[in-house]
């Protein structure tokens, strides 16, 4: 289904990020299902890991020297991002792509914690960071782009995490009205990860599957979507299984497919978005925000 309208002002962009919280997400979890059949839904492809990278998620010392990478504002003309964690190396990496990387008492005051806060709170807070008050969106803002990252690197905590993150959707949800002047200038991205993956996930959810019932005398003729494509040569480093899944809504602006339950299998076979590379997905938030050319034109 087409949009009815598209946005007439840049958007303020606000990504949840639900880390290794995709396999704890269950019929009780309400507000992300709402959410996914409201938005266009897909997947992020992620590269296998590269032969220099550590066992804790940091690359060697000498990788580091050679990857000069440009901060956020300087590739999305000059975009004004912050970021919310408690993870210390990705607080570190924040800081050197050029995030304003805030604390979660300063958000909050007194709470040691994002998901010990109140959530009506920590949402008020969070569109106040974006110039969204009460059920206006002022002409400035502190930022245009808030990341939020919620881990579950705590053995245990992915029950209160994942909890956490769909209370989070229903009060960013229910302050963003279909119609209202929110709903149209706020474009919200949930994005979930699988986490540590075993031997079995590489079947169990795979990218291939959707194809998997292809006649063979056809397969041949049908073509490679463009995650797997840099150029017009292959990606030689694409992971076909365990993708991070993402929901975008935003009302009036972006399409609405047919997915009803956020899980693996209905993105699979009815997300609108299919999928596309994890290293372009700022690049399409971005888009949004009047901060970067479309993607692939």
């Amino acid at each position: 289904m087409r949009s009815k309208r598209m946005a007439d002002k840049p958007s303020r962009g606000l990504v949840l990020y639900g880390d290794g919280l995709t396999r704890f997400v269950n019929p009780s979890h309400t507000h992300l299902h709402s959410l996914a059949a409201q938005s266009v839904c897909g997947f992020l492809s992620l590269p296998h890991f590269p032969p220099t990278e550590n066992v804790d998620g940091t690359t060697s010392g000498e990788s580091q020297d050679k990857c000069i990478t440009p901060t956020i504002s300087e590739r999305f003309m000059g975009v004004r991002s912050a970021l919310i964690t408690e993870n210390i190396r990705l607080r570190a990496c924040g800081g050197k792509l050029g995030l304003s990387v805030l604390q979660s008492n300063k958000l909050i005051n007194n709470s040691s914690s994002l998901v010990d806060s109140p959530v009506n709170l920590v949402a008020m807070e969070l569109l106040k960071l974006l110039g969204i008050q009460g059920e206006k969106v002022l002409d400035t803002s502190q930022f245009d782009l808030v990341f939020v990252h919620v881990g579950a690197c705590e053995e245990g905590q992915v029950g209160k995490y994942t909890e956490y993150i769909n209370s989070l959707v229903g009060e960013i949800i229910s302050k963003a009205k279909p119609e209202s002047e929110i709903g149209s200038r706020l474009h919200l991205s949930v994005v979930l990860s699988f986490g540590d993956t075993s031997k079995d996930d590489e079947s169990i959810f795979s990218l291939s599957n959707k194809n998997r019932n292809m006649d063979s005398n056809f397969a041949s003729l049908f073509p490679s979507q463009s995650y797997r494509m840099k150029g017009s040569n292959p990606r030689s480093n694409v992971r076909d299984y365990c993708p991070m899944m993402i929901a975008q809504w935003q009302d009036a602006v972006t399409r609405k497919d047919t997915v009803e339950t956020f899980s693996f299998q209905d993105f699979l076979k009815n997300g609108g978005n299919l999928t596309i590379p994890a290293d372009r997905f700022v690049h399409e938030v971005a888009f949004k925000l009047w901060k970067a050319p479309k993607y692939g034109a």
